[in-house]
C-alpha cells in the first residue's frame, strides 16, 4: 500500500479537488490536523474509516500511525492543510516513511494564500504594479528562518508578500515592513479562509495591527501585504493587449 499526502484545502469540504474526495471516500485511515480543518472535510471519509486527529501528536507518533496502518495493508490518507507543498512537514514525515521502507505519492489542494486573495478579490501579481509574490513566514516559538531570509530583504523588492503562522505578531512585522511599502500600503487578513468561521480584514500597513488585536485573531491566518492589493491601478497585461493581438495578426 501507500501513503497518501493529499492537500485538504482551505478548509471548505468543496474547495478539495476530485482526486482528494476520492481518496478519501476510500481511506481505510485519516490522519487529518484538526486545528486547521474544517470538520465538513470529513464528511468525504466513509463512515467506518479511522479518523485520526494530529494536533496533538508529534512526527513520530503521526509516522508510527501510518505504517502500523500500512502494515496492516489499510489504505492511509494524510490529509494536510492547504496544499503539501507550504508548510505541512511533507519532508519530515517522508524522511520518516522513507526511512521505513514505506511508499508515499503526494496529491496537491488548494492554498490557503490561494483562498485568501480569492475571498478578497485580487489578483496579486498586478501588471507594472508587482509581478511576484513571496510566499513566508515568521520565526516566533518555531523552527529558525534562514539568514538569508529576512522579512526586510523581502520587502525590500516591493513583491506582494504573503505571510503565513504570522498573525501573532502582525504589529512587529508591519513595523518591519512599513519603511519600504509605507504606512498605506493595504493589507488583508483572511483568517480561515472559506471555512464557517471565516473574517477578513482589509486596512494598510499603519492600521491592521490594531484590527487584528481587536479581532483577537490568533492562528489559521494569511496576511497579504502589498501595493498589488490596491484597486486604482490602471496598468494592463500585454498578454491580452490590443497591440499584441493585432501585432499577431500582422505575423500570421
Amino acid at each position: 500500500m501507500t501513503i497518501h499526502f493529499v492537500g485538504a484545502g482551505p478548509g471548505a469540504a468543496d474547495l478539495i479537488t476530485l482526486r482528494a474526495a476520492s481518496m478519501l471516500a476510500s481511506a481505510d485511515v485519516v490522519l487529518y490536523p484538526g486545528t486547521y480543518i474544517d470538520a465538513a472535510v470529513l464528511s468525504h471519509c466513509r463512515e467506518d474509516a479511522n479518523l485520526v486527529d494530529t494536533q496533538e501528536l508529534d512526527l513520530d507518533a503521526m509516522t508510527a500511525v501510518m505504517v502500523e496502518a500500512n502494515a496492516a495493508d489499510l489504505d492511509v490518507v494524510r490529509l494536510t492543510s492547504g496544499d503539501p507543498s507550504l508548510y505541512s512537514a511533507l519532508h519530515e514525515q517522508t524522511k520518516r516513511l522513507d526511512a521505513a521502507g514505506v511508499p508515499w505519492d503526494v496529491t496537491p489542494g488548494v492554498p490557503a494564500y490561494a483562498a485568501a486573495a480569492a475571498i478578497v478579490g485580487r489578483e496579486l501579481t498586478v501588471p507594472l504594479v508587482a509581478q511576484s509574490v513571496v510566499l513566508t513566514r515568521t520565526q516566533a516559538r518555531s523552527t529558525a528562518m534562514p539568514e538569508t531570509e529576512s522579512l526586510a530583504a523581502f520587502a525590500a523588492t516591493g513583491a506582494t508578500l504573503v505571510l503565513h503562522l504570522a498573525i501573532t505578531r502582525t504589529r512587529e512585522l508591519m513595523a518591519e515592513v512599513e519603511p519600504f511599502y509605507g504606512a498605506d500600503c493595504p493589507v488583508a487578513v483572511v483568517s480561515r479562509a472559506s471555512q464557517p468561521e471565516q473574517q477578513v480584514l482589509r486596512g494598510t500597513v499603519g492600521q491592521i495591527a490594531d484590527l487584528v488585536e481587536e479581532a483577537g485573531l490568533r492562528q489559521a491566518a494569511v496576511i497579504l501585504v502589498g501595493p498589488a492589493l490596491a484597486s486604482g491601478s490602471d496598468a494592463e497585461s500585454y498578454l491580452y493587449s490590443t497591440e499584441r493581438v493585432q501585432r499577431k495578426a500582422r505575423l500570421t
